[in-house]
């Protein structure tokens, strides 16, 4: 008998003749996950196996793989060879603590004998003698014992379901760069991203000395607990000081967020297109702030060409706070250090600004230069 980890996957059985390619992604990003651990992982029949593993790093091992985009959940199982007498033997010396249970058969092997109906009826009266104080409860047990006959000779026996992020296996649809904050949104934007499939690298301005040092380690800290769901991680952190200053020293003040949105869109796409990244992605809700009205978001994406994510864009603050909270962004984001985008802020900045206005202010800047100066200071962090 065996102890091993079961990992099922679900939105991926509704792909058809590429399926393969997902379930090779899959298997890659659990390998990544688990790296460091002594463990081996495999295929078997429509879901993966982890098994070989030290029982001291079991629980590390499960907190890890529920972290991994596309498994949909995974069970703590014993594993032995298919045999009538074995599965009775096994369900005789189970020990509950419960006080409700029902068992589950799956006999996924026609040729096991016995049909799946009977066999929950004998191995219950089995778990029953040697728990005289636990009732069956068919509609809501406290547990469930799971027997899976499967079609490769073993069965398996679980007595729980640990829930995954579920979602597509990163990787799978393409690269987006996303602009990293200090705050709340943007990380939990790359999270969406990241789930359905997307590979993402972070892009983060700072303006030191106008922002600190531990701004920028806690952006840090923020791609590291997001790291723990992506694979291939990497953060660019890219100095704003000078395009900040540039738009102070020439430009109506009033205008200066959706100036300096327009330039970091502008050095992102930039980026996207040294990274081979095809989208930008950003935290932004409709109407949340002077720079997230529908005029201000129109006058943004103008300023370039490639796509443009933003997947909070329906939500509300105590939404996004709570998968921030879920995903352990959310005490990190909420850290008193100021990012650049609240310096040189105006009073009263414009909401519903109008692109010839805009362009017309962006006439007092040298912007290719500004760019190409940010994009120089590139500092990349591997996650």
């Amino acid at each position: 008998m065996e102890k091993v980890i079961l990992l099922r996957y679900g939105e991926i059985h509704l792909k058809g003749a590429n399926r393969g390619y997902f379930e090779h992604m899959l298997l890659n990003n659990i390998q990544h996950a688990l790296k460091g651990f002594s463990c081996t992982v495999k295929k078997v029949a429509g879901r993966y196996e982890v098994s070989e593993y030290e029982e001291r790093d079991e629980d590390e091992l499960i907190d890890r793989l529920t972290k991994v985009f596309g498994l949909h959940s995974l069970s703590v199982a014993s594993k032995f060879l298919t045999d009538y007498d074995a599965i009775l033997d096994f369900c005789s010396n189970i020990k509950l603590t419960q006080k409700s249970f029902k068992v589950e058969v799956r006999r996924a092997d026609k040729r096991f004998p016995t049909k799946s109906m009977d066999m929950m009826k004998i191995c219950g009266e089995k778990v029953l003698e040697n728990n005289t104080t636990i009732k069956v409860d068919v509609h809501n047990p406290e547990v469930v014992v799971k027997i899976d006959i499967r079609e490769d000779g073993f069965t398996y026996v679980s007595f729980s379901n640990i829930m995954c992020c579920g979602g597509m296996p990163v990787g799978t649809a393409g690269k987006g760069l996303l602009l990293l904050s200090g705050g709340i949104d943007s990380p939990v934007a790359g999270y969406y991203l990241a789930k359905r499939g997307m590979s993402v690298h972070a892009l983060h301005f700072h303006s030191y000395p106008y922002t600190s040092l531990q701004a920028k380690e806690k952006v840090i800290r923020l791609a590291q607990q997001m790291g723990k769901y992506l694979s291939n991680f990497k953060l660019h952190i890219l100095s704003f000081t000078k395009v900040q200053e540039e738009i102070n020293r020439k430009c109506n003040r009033d205008y200066t967020v959706i100036l300096m949105r327009r330039i970091m869109m502008r050095v992102a796409e930039k980026l996207s297109q040294k990274i081979n990244a095809n989208a930008i992605i950003t935290g932004e809700s409709l109407g949340q702030v002077a720079s997230q009205t529908m005029e201000s978001i129109t006058v943004t994406n103008a300023a370039v060409s490639m796509p443009v994510f933003r997947p909070l864009i329906g939500f509300d603050k105590l939404e996004t706070i709570a998968v921030a909270n879920k995903i352990g962004t959310y005490d990190i984001s909420i850290e008193p250090y100021e990012d650049c985008c609240t310096i040189f802020l105006p009073k009263k900045p414009v909401t519903r600004p109008e692109l010839e206005k805009v362009l017309e202010e962006e006439k007092k800047l040298d912007i290719d230069a500004l760019v190409e100066e940010c994009l120089n200071s590139d500092e990349i962090i591997d996650i």
